[in-house]
């Protein structure tokens, strides 16, 4: 992590389409989570957050409020984490992790009922499941099958 990294996450609004339309990811990550622009979705249960380092988007991610949820969560206020992204040019600073520890304080301000972020990650995806770890989020010891193999559901409660 560099010295100086230092983000700050806010809502996806067109202003940032064109940065995160330029993202680009290791074709090993593309198994595992998608690029900004193919997450994108403007339903109101699922909202798109932008990591930001001085004014630059450097990775985005999708909250979801849907009944998706339920499917990871007996909490009624969980939010689903999903299609968590660093532009590959932007890799290795740290940002990743500022991003999910700053998540539950960012949350407590924007959605104050959900005090629970549940998650799913490719058994496979080793530095993904170790970035969760190293942001406070603890094995659920629960499994599920994805496009990709067995996923370890992961959660962080406050």
């Amino acid at each position: 992590m560099t010295a100086s990294a230092k983000i700050e996450l806010t809502h996806w609004t067109p202003r940032y389409a064109e940065a995160l339309d330029a993202f680009e990811l290791p074709a090993e990550q593309l198994q595992f989570t998608a690029l900004p622009k193919d997450a994108l979705s403007q339903a109101a249960d699922q909202h798109p957050i932008v990591i930001l380092s001085e004014g630059t988007p450097v990775g985005f991610f999708v909250l979801h409020s849907s009944e998706r949820v339920h499917e990871y969560s007996a909490n009624p206020r969980a939010m689903l984490l999903a299609a968590l992204s660093i532009d590959r040019r932007q890799q290795g600073k740290g940002y990743a992790k500022l991003g999910m520890l700053a998540l539950p304080g960012w949350i407590r301000t924007h959605f104050p009922n959900c005090n629970e972020v549940v998650l799913a990650v490719n058994h496979k995806n080793r530095p993904a499941r170790q970035l969760y770890w190293n942001a406070c989020f603890a094995d659920t010891g629960r499994r599920r099958m994805g496009p990709n193999g067995e996923q370890w559901i992961m959660s962080r409660k406050w």
